[in-house]
């Protein structure tokens, strides 16, 4: 079964997305582990999550909100968090996931373009290419992976109505 997506790239005004990616970026950004769909040998990522179902989670999340808010057209947010992969010598595949287990609109944003990927349901995998914005059901089974050719991955991940 071909899984529904669309893919935008240069979502975000050019000035905007700079002034995200150096939020992201910065060295004062706090990161946070996370030991969840990651396989042996990567073990952890990093997030940082601004919205959780009712709650502002960070002080970050103003600068990020309001612009997704428009343009993915929400009336509900469920979370809004950052993802930061690290670098391995072999590209790692993630374990496949669902975000929720109900259907709902998810946003997988990028920073920055490496060798990650996302792959969907059905195979197909999704380049992590700056400003570009992946849309799909993340109820359907998804994957993240691990970069080779930058030090970092970066992503937003957006669960909403």
């Amino acid at each position: 079964m071909k899984t529904e997506y669309e893919v935008i790239d240069n979502f975000l005004d050019k000035e905007y997305f700079k002034e995200l990616k150096k939020i992201v970026m910065d060295v004062d950004m706090p990161w946070f582990r996370s030991l969840t769909a990651l396989p042996a040998p990567a073990q952890c990522y990093f997030q940082h999550t601004l919205f959780y179902q009712t709650h502002v989670n960070s002080q970050y999340y103003d600068k990020f909100g309001d612009v997704f808010w428009s343009k993915l057209k929400m009336k509900a947010l469920v979370r809004m968090k950052l993802n930061l992969y690290l670098k391995t010598n072999t590209i790692e595949v993630h374990n496949r996931h669902r975000d929720y287990a109900y259907d709902h609109k998810g946003c997988l944003f990028s920073f920055n373009t490496c060798d990650g990927f996302t792959t969907l349901e059905d195979g197909t995998k999704i380049e992590s290419v700056e400003n570009r914005a992946l849309l799909f059901n993340p109820r359907t089974y998804h994957s993240s992976s691990s970069t080779t050719n930058d030090d970092t991955r970066l992503n937003l991940n957006i669960n909403y109505f």
